[in-house]
């Protein structure tokens, strides 16, 4: 009877740092969405950044919540930027555009 081989932990695959993810969704949201948007997006680019230097250390398991919380953030500011977007429509298509014009024009006579 043959002994079986020690156990071995397996090797930690490689961790997504959500670098690329995070710094589009921030350009996005910066400009469809507002400053609300745009503050999550930059924690997201925090924490993606975070990654690889724990990666680094040697740190898999502070790799990996950073890689969480970076996915997490991605997720929230992308929520945040489709309300943006859906808000900016909606107030397009009610006549918000019309109204932000006319509002410009009488400040412009009311300064003549």
């Amino acid at each position: 009877m043959s002994t079986p081989p020690p156990f071995q932990e397996a090797a930690p695959g490689p961790i997504q740092s959500y670098m690329v993810w995070s710094i589009l969704i921030t350009i996005a949201s910066l400009c469809f969405c507002c400053v609300i948007g745009t503050i999550p997006g930059i924690v997201a680019i925090v924490f993606s950044s975070q990654v690889n230097s724990k990666l680094a250390q040697g740190d898999h398991a502070g790799a990996q919540d950073s890689s969480r919380q970076a996915k997490l953030w991605c997720w929230i500011t992308s929520g945040l930027c489709i309300v943006g977007v859906l808000f900016n429509v909606v107030w397009l298509l009610g006549g918000g555009a019309e109204h932000y014009m006319e509002m410009m024009q009488q400040i412009q006579n009311a300064q003549r």
